[in-house]
């Protein structure tokens, strides 16, 4: 095993830094969530302008073909008025000289016109009727998409409001400790939520790892440390774990849960942590934190 690196421990900052820096940190998570929701606002809106040009451009369409529709319809209509007068005047003036069957003929023909002018005509009204009906279930579809989108934008306004409350209490929950190297943590996380509000905060670089007993270590996520568990003791929470960073080992022993265990390497002045919040038989769960000037 090499020998242990001589450091001088950084002087524990003040407590009045560390809540600046949460406050900071709160600050800075609230910003980011307000930009989310005025995009996420601003896409609804896009959403409705495109609805409802959709919707005017459907309507503009059906009132369009519903004018070349009732166009040519009338035409036809005129042409079988025009058709029936001219065959009723000629009725009028050739009835006297005309014989039964011929004014027969012509009244069957005038009767035919008419059920033509009539059938033309229920065309006409059940087309019309059709186009409006159209228009009503075009005009019903799109009031009913931008309800959606309406509520949809409740939603988001909702369910920001409900992460920023979880997150300002998770936060107010959290508490620091002082790491087995005697300097001052950060904020500790002790489970899942905990770790999730800390990664939103930004201040520091998370990796999470779950740690089996094994012959060979194991890196932490994207970092550039590598961890060998030793042994663990359940009962007693306690676990050995060898640490290897910048090509020195360090084994950190007879260690507890939540515990920082801290250690230093070259690429930040600040120490690096592990916290390990489960404890298991030949295993343990927990997450590497980084300083952010480490550039990991």
């Amino acid at each position: 095993m090499s020998p242990q690196p001589s450091f001088q421990l950084p002087a524990p900052e003040p407590r009045s830094n560390l809540f600046t820096a949460l406050v900071s940190g709160g600050l800075i998570a609230l910003i980011v969530a307000n930009v989310y929701l005025f995009v996420q606002i601003d896409h609804v809106r896009t959403e409705m302008a495109q609805q409802n040009e959709k919707l005017a451009n459907e309507i503009s369409n059906l009132s369009d073909a519903s004018k070349v529709t009732s166009s040519a319809a009338q035409k036809r209509i005129e042409t079988l008025k025009s058709e029936l007068d001219k065959e009723s005047q000629a009725l009028a003036s050739q009835s006297r000289t005309l014989s039964s069957q011929a004014k027969a003929d012509a009244l069957a023909h005038i009767d035919q016109v008419k059920g033509q002018l009539q059938s033309e005509q229920a065309k006409v009204n059940q087309q019309v009727s059709s186009e409006i009906s159209e228009v009503k279930t075009a005009a019903t579809t799109a009031n009913t998409k931008i309800a959606d989108v309406a509520t949809d934008v409740g939603g988001v306004k909702s369910n920001l409001s409900q992460t920023q409350a979880d997150l300002q209490k998770t936060i107010s929950d959290l508490k620091t400790a002082r790491g087995d190297l005697g300097v001052q943590s950060g904020l500790i996380a002790t489970n899942a939520n905990e770790l999730s509000a800390l990664k939103r905060l930004g201040e520091r670089n998370y990796f999470e790892f779950k740690l089996g007993k094994t012959k060979d270590r194991q890196r932490v996520g994207g970092s550039d440390v590598s961890l060998l568990l030793k042994k663990t003791d359940p009962k007693k929470n306690k676990f050995t774990v060898e640490v290897l960073a910048d090509d020195k080992v360090t084994t950190k022993s007879d260690k507890s849960l939540n515990e920082p265990i801290q250690f230093y390497s070259s690429k930040a002045k600040q120490p690096y942590e592990i916290v390990v919040n489960q404890i298991g038989k030949d295993q343990i769960v927990g997450y590497l934190a980084t300083p952010k000037e480490s550039g990991r």
